[in-house]
């Protein structure tokens, strides 16, 4: 017997919910990692699914380092700088965050 291809999923038991948040979750301890070594880039807010404020800082961390040369990179930097000390105290709670959305997700029938 074949199921027709809109046919909601079958149910999934609560170890292979369990399975797959564990597989999914994001780390608080990765989000640290990446913040410290390509913080500039936005790599950690991507990482934690904020896709938006990661494209922003990376775009603005590369057009400072083009606009260095003439002085006017220095503001852009001199933000993602700040950015980034915010990141420092924002990451536990955007963590939290998408873990609580992740097991949310994958607590619907």
């Amino acid at each position: 017997m074949t199921l027709p291809t809109n046919a909601p999923p079958p149910p999934m038991s609560d170890a292979a919910r369990l399975m797959q948040y564990d597989a999914a979750k994001k780390s608080t301890g990765i989000a640290y990692l990446l913040w410290f070594f390509l913080g500039g880039l936005g790599v950690h807010r991507f990482y934690l699914g904020q896709t938006g404020t990661g494209v922003a800082m990376a775009i603005i961390f590369v057009i400072s380092w083009i606009t260095v040369f003439i002085g006017i990179g220095f503001i852009g930097l001199a933000a993602i700088g700040i950015w980034l000390i915010v990141d420092a105290f924002l990451i536990p709670g955007i963590t939290a965050r998408a873990n609580m959305e992740l097991a949310t997700r994958l607590g619907r029938p």
